[in-house]
């Protein structure tokens, strides 16, 4: 039978009761009407070479006429003939490569997958930055699907990145989305990476930056009562690094001793690291104090401190100092005040756990631990002046650093 508009009638008749039934065109080969629990729809049943059948389902009697289904038929067997001769992708599979869902390779979705990635690999502090490295400075790219994203859109959200936030931070931005890029060519999710051939930002001038007294009294008089005002507070008092006092265990406190001992493990030149305390810095510890912690300061019990990013941002909207500046320039500030004090430079150096020379660290073993401490709690007697005398006590420094005979910077 000739399938046309006039024979559907007949076609369902001679369905019956069937429940489901299908009436082949005499005309067209493969070309049919399938009735289904008295629905209608219009098929079609090839095969590819030694390959199984497959029936196509080109729409119902409602949605097409039978002339119109007739040419669907028709163009869907020629892509069936195409096929046959290894080119193109026969109906069928066409169609259920669309029924899949749609796999999207773009930069905000594969994010998440990422740091999951690197979760383990990395420190805390690390994969809280990558996180807002690819969360918040490179939003411009979240819409983008990997494989379209340029050395242009890289270096335009570089620039931006700058001007909105500095060098330093244009940097890691950049050295994390390198990270971002090497991991997702190995997962096989794009081909290349981007990065590569951007400019990296000069740091030469944000990284000089030490702050004289004036801005020291300002910030720590507006350190808040936290975790994070503590821990700005003992970075002025310590020169240690940041991590060094965020992820403080009370295991490497000893009160008594007034001091901090830093593993090796724990130092960024691999040696142990003695920090004498003097009394302020000893006070702030103190009052940290929880039993049912085993670090000093941070949220919960696993691990230190955490959300640097998210308290510098609102703690510089408290200090307000006229010039951009990081945590790290506290470090440079009280190697530059030892100095201004009179402390012999490598007496500075031992305090801020600097490596001497080759030569001199070859055959000096010398610790300098009393030295250290005479340093350090110089220091922290000259910040009390500098902070009583910015809320307008008269006091004297021990040497003023803001006065004629220091450099200003």
């Amino acid at each position: 039978m000739r399938l046309t508009q006039d024979s559907i009638s007949k076609a369902k008749q001679n369905a019956g009761k069937q429940a489901d039934y299908i009436a082949w065109d005499d005309t067209l080969k493969g070309f049919g009407l399938r009735i289904r629990d008295g629905k209608c729809t219009w098929v079609l049943q090839y095969k590819l070479k030694d390959g199984p059948h497959r029936r196509l389902k080109l729409g119902t009697l409602d949605e097409l006429t039978c002339g119109q289904a007739r040419k669907l038929a028709e163009a869907e067997k020629g892509k069936v003939s195409v096929a046959r001769l290894g080119h193109g992708i026969d109906p069928a599979t066409e169609r259920d490569n669309k029924k899949k869902p749609k796999q999207t390779n773009s930069f905000s979705a594969v994010i998440p997958a990422y740091l999951e990635a690197r979760r383990g690999a990395i420190k805390d502090a690390t994969y809280e930055a990558q996180e807002r490295h690819l969360n918040k400075h490179w939003s411009d790219l979240h819409r983008l699907t990997l494989g379209n994203i340029t050395r242009a859109d890289v270096a335009a959200s570089l620039a931006k990145i700058t001007k909105n936030n500095g060098p330093i931070a244009a940097n890691r931005g950049r050295a994390t989305l390198s990270k971002f890029f090497g991991w997702a060519m190995g997962e096989g999710l794009c081909d290349q990476n981007p990065v590569i051939g951007t400019n990296k930002r000069d740091e030469n001038d944000p990284r000089e930056r030490s702050l004289l007294d004036t801005e020291v009294a300002k910030v720590w008089l507006s350190a808040p009562d936290n975790d994070y005002g503590r821990i700005v507070k003992l970075l002025l008092l310590t020169g240690c690094r940041r991590d060094e006092i965020g992820s403080l265990k009370w295991s490497e406190v000893d009160l008594e001793k007034h001091t901090i001992t830093l593993s090796k493990e724990r130092t960024k030149n691999k040696q142990e690291h003695v920090v004498p305390l003097a009394d302020e810095a000893r006070s702030i510890i103190r009052g940290a104090y929880n039993p049912d912690r085993e670090y000093v300061f941070g949220r919960t019990r696993a691990g230190g401190f955490s959300g640097w990013s998210k308290s510098k941002t609102e703690f510089d909207k408290v200090v307000k100092l006229k010039e951009p500046w990081t945590l790290h320039d506290l470090r440079r500030t009280v190697r530059t005040g030892l100095g201004e004090l009179g402390v012999q430079p490598h007496i500075a150096e031992a305090a801020l756990n600097h490596l001497p020379p080759k030569l001199i660290r070859t055959y000096d073993h010398n610790k300098y631990e009393p030295e250290k401490r005479k340093a350090l709690n110089d220091w922290a007697a000259h910040l009390k002046v500098a902070v009583a005398q910015a809320t307008g006590a008269n006091v004297t420094a021990l040497r003023n650093r803001d006065s004629a005979g220091s450099k200003k910077r």
